[in-house]
Protein backbone atom coordinates (compact mmCIF):
# COMPACT_ATOMS: atom_id res chain seq x y z
CA UNK A 1 0.00 0.00 0.00
CA UNK A 2 2.98 2.51 0.46
CA UNK A 3 5.63 3.92 -1.64
CA UNK A 4 9.00 4.20 -0.81
CA UNK A 5 10.34 7.36 0.64
CA UNK A 6 14.15 6.88 -1.13
CA UNK A 7 16.09 9.43 -2.63
CA UNK A 8 14.31 11.96 -0.83
CA UNK A 9 16.58 15.24 -1.69
CA UNK A 10 17.10 14.29 -5.11
CA UNK A 11 14.04 13.32 -5.71
CA UNK A 12 12.54 16.58 -4.17
CA UNK A 13 15.10 19.23 -6.22
CA UNK A 14 13.69 17.23 -9.44
CA UNK A 15 10.02 18.27 -8.31
CA UNK A 16 10.72 21.55 -7.32
CA UNK A 17 12.62 22.01 -10.84
CA UNK A 18 9.48 20.57 -12.89
CA UNK A 19 6.60 22.87 -10.22
CA UNK A 20 8.61 26.07 -11.22
CA UNK A 21 8.83 25.44 -15.04
CA UNK A 22 5.02 25.07 -14.30
CA UNK A 23 5.05 27.88 -12.27
CA UNK A 24 6.26 30.24 -15.35
CA UNK A 25 3.96 28.60 -17.72
CA UNK A 26 1.22 28.80 -14.77
CA UNK A 27 1.68 32.74 -15.31
CA UNK A 28 1.06 32.94 -18.97
CA UNK A 29 -2.34 31.22 -18.16
CA UNK A 30 -3.99 33.18 -15.89
CA UNK A 31 -3.37 36.34 -17.96
CA UNK A 32 -4.62 34.00 -20.85
CA UNK A 33 -8.40 33.34 -18.52
CA UNK A 34 -9.09 37.47 -19.17
CA UNK A 35 -8.48 40.93 -17.08
CA UNK A 36 -11.70 39.86 -15.23
CA UNK A 37 -10.32 37.30 -13.23
CA UNK A 38 -12.57 34.45 -14.32
CA UNK A 39 -11.52 30.78 -12.81
CA UNK A 40 -9.46 29.02 -15.42
CA UNK A 41 -10.71 25.63 -16.88
CA UNK A 42 -10.03 22.26 -15.48
CA UNK A 43 -7.43 21.64 -18.43
CA UNK A 44 -6.19 24.94 -18.06
CA UNK A 45 -5.05 24.79 -14.35
CA UNK A 46 -3.62 21.58 -14.82
CA UNK A 47 -0.77 23.53 -16.83
CA UNK A 48 -0.47 25.98 -14.25
CA UNK A 49 1.35 26.15 -10.81
CA UNK A 50 -0.27 24.61 -7.96
CA UNK A 51 -1.85 26.94 -5.09
CA UNK A 52 -1.50 24.43 -1.63
CA UNK A 53 -5.06 25.93 0.62
CA UNK A 54 -4.26 24.07 4.18
CA UNK A 55 -7.08 22.95 6.70
CA UNK A 56 -6.45 22.80 9.67
CA UNK A 57 -8.40 19.93 11.75
CA UNK A 58 -10.42 20.04 15.49
CA UNK A 59 -9.67 22.84 17.96
CA UNK A 60 -6.85 23.98 15.39
CA UNK A 61 -6.08 27.09 13.59
CA UNK A 62 -4.01 28.37 10.90
CA UNK A 63 -0.92 28.55 13.10
CA UNK A 64 -0.32 25.34 13.05
CA UNK A 65 0.27 25.33 9.56
CA UNK A 66 2.85 28.18 9.72
CA UNK A 67 6.09 25.70 9.61
CA UNK A 68 4.89 24.43 6.32
CA UNK A 69 3.79 27.71 4.82
CA UNK A 70 6.82 28.71 5.24
CA UNK A 71 8.89 26.02 3.62
CA UNK A 72 6.67 26.16 0.83
CA UNK A 73 7.17 30.19 0.53
CA UNK A 74 10.80 29.06 0.22
CA UNK A 75 10.43 26.83 -2.26
CA UNK A 76 8.61 29.28 -4.52
CA UNK A 77 4.91 28.28 -3.95
CA UNK A 78 1.61 29.83 -3.20
CA UNK A 79 0.29 28.31 -0.35
CA UNK A 80 -2.61 29.74 2.46
CA UNK A 81 -3.65 28.19 5.75
CA UNK A 82 -7.36 28.72 6.17
CA UNK A 83 -9.32 29.51 9.65
CA UNK A 84 -12.23 28.08 9.60
CA UNK A 85 -15.22 29.90 11.23
CA UNK A 86 -15.02 30.45 14.99
CA UNK A 87 -11.32 29.66 15.01
CA UNK A 88 -7.85 31.90 14.26
CA UNK A 89 -9.35 35.49 15.05
CA UNK A 90 -12.48 34.61 15.67
CA UNK A 91 -11.95 32.19 17.94
CA UNK A 92 -14.11 32.12 21.76
CA UNK A 93 -11.74 31.09 24.75
CA UNK A 94 -13.53 31.70 27.37
CA UNK A 95 -12.30 34.01 30.84
CA UNK A 96 -12.74 31.12 32.84
CA UNK A 97 -10.00 29.18 30.29
CA UNK A 98 -7.61 31.40 31.52
CA UNK A 99 -5.21 32.13 34.36
CA UNK A 100 -6.11 31.76 37.02
CA UNK A 101 -8.71 29.31 35.51
CA UNK A 102 -12.40 28.69 36.76
CA UNK A 103 -13.06 24.69 36.11
CA UNK A 104 -16.86 24.72 37.17
CA UNK A 105 -17.02 28.33 35.02
CA UNK A 106 -15.76 26.54 32.00
CA UNK A 107 -18.40 23.52 32.20
CA UNK A 108 -21.06 26.01 31.33
CA UNK A 109 -19.61 28.95 29.53
CA UNK A 110 -21.96 29.21 26.16
CA UNK A 111 -19.76 29.39 22.99
CA UNK A 112 -21.04 30.56 19.59
CA UNK A 113 -19.14 27.73 18.04
CA UNK A 114 -22.11 25.59 19.13
CA UNK A 115 -24.13 26.77 16.54
CA UNK A 116 -21.54 26.58 13.63
CA UNK A 117 -22.53 23.87 10.79
CA UNK A 118 -19.91 21.77 8.55
CA UNK A 119 -21.82 23.45 5.97
CA UNK A 120 -20.58 26.78 7.00
CA UNK A 121 -17.12 25.19 7.41
CA UNK A 122 -17.31 24.10 3.81
CA UNK A 123 -19.02 27.34 2.48
CA UNK A 124 -16.06 29.27 4.04
CA UNK A 125 -13.02 27.27 2.62
CA UNK A 126 -14.93 27.25 -1.25
CA UNK A 127 -14.62 31.01 -0.93
CA UNK A 128 -11.38 30.21 -0.49
CA UNK A 129 -10.95 27.89 -3.25
CA UNK A 130 -12.85 30.25 -5.78
CA UNK A 131 -10.12 33.11 -5.50
CA UNK A 132 -7.09 30.36 -5.33
CA UNK A 133 -8.23 28.83 -8.41
CA UNK A 134 -7.75 32.27 -10.21
CA UNK A 135 -3.85 31.75 -9.19
CA UNK A 136 -3.23 28.11 -10.38
CA UNK A 137 -4.34 24.53 -9.93
CA UNK A 138 -5.65 24.04 -5.86
CA UNK A 139 -3.87 21.45 -4.03
CA UNK A 140 -6.71 21.20 -1.34
CA UNK A 141 -4.73 19.60 2.13
CA UNK A 142 -6.50 18.58 5.73
CA UNK A 143 -5.25 17.25 8.54
CA UNK A 144 -7.24 15.20 10.76
CA UNK A 145 -11.14 16.27 11.14
CA UNK A 146 -10.37 18.44 8.35
CA UNK A 147 -10.95 15.77 6.23
CA UNK A 148 -14.37 16.21 6.64
CA UNK A 149 -13.74 19.94 5.43
CA UNK A 150 -12.57 18.58 2.16
CA UNK A 151 -14.95 15.64 1.04
CA UNK A 152 -17.81 18.88 1.64
CA UNK A 153 -15.84 21.14 -0.49
CA UNK A 154 -15.51 18.79 -3.30
CA UNK A 155 -18.61 17.71 -3.19
CA UNK A 156 -19.81 21.19 -4.02
CA UNK A 157 -16.83 22.63 -6.48
CA UNK A 158 -14.77 19.45 -7.90
CA UNK A 159 -14.18 21.55 -11.17
CA UNK A 160 -12.06 23.99 -9.00
CA UNK A 161 -9.67 20.80 -7.35
CA UNK A 162 -6.99 19.58 -9.14
CA UNK A 163 -5.96 17.38 -6.16
CA UNK A 164 -7.18 16.34 -2.52
CA UNK A 165 -4.44 15.56 -0.16
CA UNK A 166 -5.59 13.74 3.35
CA UNK A 167 -3.15 14.00 6.09
CA UNK A 168 -3.86 11.12 8.21
CA UNK A 169 -7.47 12.94 7.77
CA UNK A 170 -10.81 11.74 8.18
CA UNK A 171 -12.63 10.52 4.91
CA UNK A 172 -16.18 9.67 5.03
CA UNK A 173 -17.50 7.26 2.47
CA UNK A 174 -18.78 4.16 3.44
CA UNK A 175 -19.59 5.20 6.48
CA UNK A 176 -21.25 8.27 6.76
CA UNK A 177 -19.12 10.77 9.60
CA UNK A 178 -16.15 10.90 11.49
CA UNK A 179 -18.08 10.21 14.54
CA UNK A 180 -19.10 6.77 12.76
CA UNK A 181 -16.06 5.82 11.87
CA UNK A 182 -14.68 6.30 15.24
CA UNK A 183 -17.26 3.78 16.47
CA UNK A 184 -15.99 1.14 14.19
CA UNK A 185 -13.92 -1.54 15.64
CA UNK A 186 -10.78 -0.55 13.35
CA UNK A 187 -10.98 2.82 15.82
CA UNK A 188 -10.93 0.63 19.15
CA UNK A 189 -7.43 1.64 20.42
CA UNK A 190 -7.63 5.19 19.28
CA UNK A 191 -6.36 7.48 21.95
CA UNK A 192 -8.50 9.52 22.23
CA UNK A 193 -10.68 7.65 23.98
CA UNK A 194 -8.15 8.52 27.17
CA UNK A 195 -7.97 12.11 26.49
CA UNK A 196 -10.92 13.77 29.28
CA UNK A 197 -13.04 16.25 27.75
CA UNK A 198 -14.59 19.51 30.02
CA UNK A 199 -18.33 18.30 30.98
CA UNK A 200 -20.65 20.49 29.48
CA UNK A 201 -24.09 20.13 29.28
CA UNK A 202 -25.39 18.86 25.49
CA UNK A 203 -27.41 21.74 24.94
CA UNK A 204 -23.99 24.19 24.72
CA UNK A 205 -23.14 22.07 20.76
CA UNK A 206 -19.44 22.09 21.37
CA UNK A 207 -16.48 19.53 22.48
CA UNK A 208 -14.34 21.14 24.60
CA UNK A 209 -11.07 20.56 26.03
CA UNK A 210 -8.51 22.27 28.77
CA UNK A 211 -5.10 22.35 26.89
CA UNK A 212 -4.36 24.35 29.63
CA UNK A 213 -4.80 21.71 31.91
CA UNK A 214 -1.80 21.36 34.62
CA UNK A 215 -3.62 17.55 35.32
CA UNK A 216 -0.09 15.49 34.46
CA UNK A 217 -2.72 12.25 33.42
CA UNK A 218 -4.29 14.46 31.20
CA UNK A 219 -0.88 15.79 29.71
CA UNK A 220 0.17 12.12 29.38
CA UNK A 221 -3.17 11.21 27.38
CA UNK A 222 -2.66 14.46 24.87
CA UNK A 223 1.32 13.51 24.36
CA UNK A 224 0.03 9.61 23.49
CA UNK A 225 -2.74 11.01 21.17
CA UNK A 226 -0.99 13.54 19.24
CA UNK A 227 2.89 13.66 19.44
CA UNK A 228 4.48 10.02 21.78
CA UNK A 229 7.45 11.16 19.75
CA UNK A 230 8.04 14.32 21.01
CA UNK A 231 10.18 15.69 24.07
CA UNK A 232 7.30 17.36 26.87
CA UNK A 233 8.38 20.84 26.02
CA UNK A 234 7.28 20.47 22.10
CA UNK A 235 4.36 19.06 23.14
CA UNK A 236 3.67 21.84 25.39
CA UNK A 237 4.14 24.27 22.76
CA UNK A 238 1.46 22.13 20.38
CA UNK A 239 -1.13 21.98 23.00
CA UNK A 240 -0.50 25.60 23.39
CA UNK A 241 -1.26 26.41 20.25
CA UNK A 242 -5.11 24.49 20.13
CA UNK A 243 -8.60 26.65 21.03
CA UNK A 244 -10.73 24.85 24.01
CA UNK A 245 -13.93 24.49 21.68
CA UNK A 246 -15.16 22.67 18.76
CA UNK A 247 -18.37 22.05 17.19
CA UNK A 248 -20.48 19.32 17.97
CA UNK A 249 -21.92 19.58 14.81
CA UNK A 250 -19.12 18.36 12.66
CA UNK A 251 -17.90 15.22 13.78
CA UNK A 252 -21.87 13.82 13.41
CA UNK A 253 -22.09 15.71 10.01
CA UNK A 254 -23.26 13.18 7.19
CA UNK A 255 -19.64 14.06 5.02
CA UNK A 256 -19.49 11.37 2.77
CA UNK A 257 -17.64 12.16 -0.51
CA UNK A 258 -20.20 11.91 -3.41
CA UNK A 259 -18.88 9.72 -6.24
CA UNK A 260 -19.55 11.98 -8.91
CA UNK A 261 -18.33 15.30 -7.22
CA UNK A 262 -15.97 14.41 -4.83
CA UNK A 263 -15.25 10.90 -6.42
CA UNK A 264 -13.72 13.19 -9.74
CA UNK A 265 -10.87 14.88 -7.68
CA UNK A 266 -7.52 12.74 -7.62
CA UNK A 267 -6.61 12.42 -4.36
CA UNK A 268 -3.42 10.97 -1.91
CA UNK A 269 -3.62 10.29 1.52
CA UNK A 270 -0.46 10.44 3.97
CA UNK A 271 -0.73 7.64 6.03
CA UNK A 272 0.61 8.16 9.36
CA UNK A 273 2.23 4.93 10.62
CA UNK A 274 2.61 6.09 14.33
CA UNK A 275 -0.46 7.46 14.55
CA UNK A 276 -2.50 6.61 17.89
CA UNK A 277 -5.13 9.15 17.72
CA UNK A 278 -6.46 7.95 14.35
CA UNK A 279 -4.87 4.34 14.47
CA UNK A 280 -3.66 2.39 11.08
CA UNK A 281 -6.69 0.12 10.93
CA UNK A 282 -8.60 3.13 11.27
CA UNK A 283 -6.30 5.34 8.60
CA UNK A 284 -6.73 1.81 6.14
CA UNK A 285 -10.63 1.20 6.47
CA UNK A 286 -11.23 4.84 4.85
CA UNK A 287 -9.05 3.84 2.16
CA UNK A 288 -10.47 1.33 1.39
CA UNK A 289 -13.56 2.70 1.76
CA UNK A 290 -12.84 5.34 -0.56
CA UNK A 291 -11.27 3.47 -3.52
CA UNK A 292 -14.46 1.08 -3.47
CA UNK A 293 -16.64 3.97 -3.54
CA UNK A 294 -14.48 5.48 -6.58
CA UNK A 295 -12.70 1.98 -8.36
CA UNK A 296 -11.24 4.22 -11.10
CA UNK A 297 -10.11 7.00 -9.03
CA UNK A 298 -8.24 5.39 -6.23
CA UNK A 299 -6.15 6.95 -3.58
CA UNK A 300 -2.44 7.74 -4.31
CA UNK A 301 -1.11 6.15 -0.81
CA UNK A 302 2.25 7.58 1.06
CA UNK A 303 3.56 5.95 4.36
CA UNK A 304 5.40 8.54 7.12
CA UNK A 305 6.90 7.26 10.01
CA UNK A 306 4.88 10.55 11.69
CA UNK A 307 1.84 10.75 14.78
CA UNK A 308 -0.76 11.85 14.26
CA UNK A 309 0.71 15.56 14.81
CA UNK A 310 2.41 14.97 11.75
CA UNK A 311 5.97 14.70 10.36
CA UNK A 312 8.51 17.15 12.65
CA UNK A 313 10.49 18.58 9.52
CA UNK A 314 8.40 20.72 7.44
CA UNK A 315 10.73 20.12 4.35
CA UNK A 316 8.89 16.55 4.95
CA UNK A 317 6.13 18.25 4.84
CA UNK A 318 6.38 20.10 1.48
CA UNK A 319 8.36 17.66 -0.16
CA UNK A 320 4.80 15.25 0.29
CA UNK A 321 2.47 18.05 -0.91
CA UNK A 322 4.83 18.69 -3.57
CA UNK A 323 4.64 15.50 -4.78
CA UNK A 324 0.66 15.69 -4.67
CA UNK A 325 0.64 18.86 -6.93
CA UNK A 326 2.91 16.57 -9.61
CA UNK A 327 0.41 13.81 -9.23
CA UNK A 328 -2.31 16.25 -10.85
CA UNK A 329 -0.42 16.79 -14.11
Amino acid sequence: MSESNDSRESGARSRRGVLKAAAVAGVGAVAAVGGGGAVARADERRCMAPVFVLVHGAWGNSYGWAPVLAELALRGHRAVAVDLPGHGPGAHCPLSYQAPQDPAALRGEPSPLGKVTLDDFAEHVVGVVRRAARLGAVVLVGRSMGGVTLNAVANRVPELLSHLVYASAFCPTGHASAARLMAAPEASTSALSRLEAVRTPPGLGVHRFNWRSADPAFFAAAKEAFAADRPDDAVRALLATLEPDESAAIATADARGLRETWGRVPRTFLRFTEDRALPLPLQDLMIREADAATPGNRFRVRSLAAPHAGPRDAAVWADELELAAGACR
